[in-house]
């Protein structure tokens, strides 16, 4: 149903802001890569605006910080509705390796609400268009299949009454494999 509204919503133009909340921007230099003509993400329609005015899409990399959390939820709140909010790498979806030190809030959802997670430290140009493509159902989500199946292995079984030895050297008599 959600995906259905994307499409409807936004259609095949997704204009998107890139937002850096504070972080080592490793995410930064990826989601810039992925705007650049190598991986031309314009081809799904999607374009960097430079205000929050005119976009669609947020990119948020960084985790949520102190000193940044107020810039970040009016960027939020200037955007027009509807508005879909994308965590970028591990800091944004989780707080990263910084979460417990005092300028760190955490995880980007606990200023704004986020649609949709992209997780990686960083994650590549790649995963990134992925994911956008996805979200907007652009492209069809690829899932690996998944066997269930338990592993094999020699396990054998002890019994004390087998245990003969003293000390550190200790000797099974029999073993039977299960």
């Amino acid at each position: 149903m959600f995906r259905n509204l994307c499409q409807k919503m936004f259609g095949r133009s997704l204009w998107v802001y890139h937002a850096n909340s504070g972080g080592c921007n490793g995410c930064d230099i990826e989601v810039l890569n992925a705007l650049t003509p190598y991986y031309d993400a314009e081809r799904f329609g999607i374009k960097l605006v430079g205000s929050p005015r005119h976009a669609d899409v947020m990119l948020c990399q960084g985790p949520a910080m102190r000193s940044t959390s107020q810039a970040l939820k009016r960027a939020y709140d200037a955007m027009p509705a509807p508005k879909l909010v994308f965590a970028i790498g591990s800091c944004a979806c989780g707080g990263g390796v910084w979460f417990d030190s005092y300028s760190v809030i955490g995880p980007i959802e606990k200023i704004i609400p986020v649609s949709y997670y992209v997780p990686g430290c960083p994650p590549r140009p790649e995963a990134i268009i992925y994911g956008v493509a996805v979200a907007l159902g652009l492209l069809d989500k690829k899932v690996v299949p998944v066997e269930f199946k338990e592993p094999e292995l020699p396990i054998p079984r002890y019994h004390p009454d087998e245990l003969r030895g003293n000390g550190e050297l200790l000797i099974y008599e029999r073993t039977e494999k299960i």
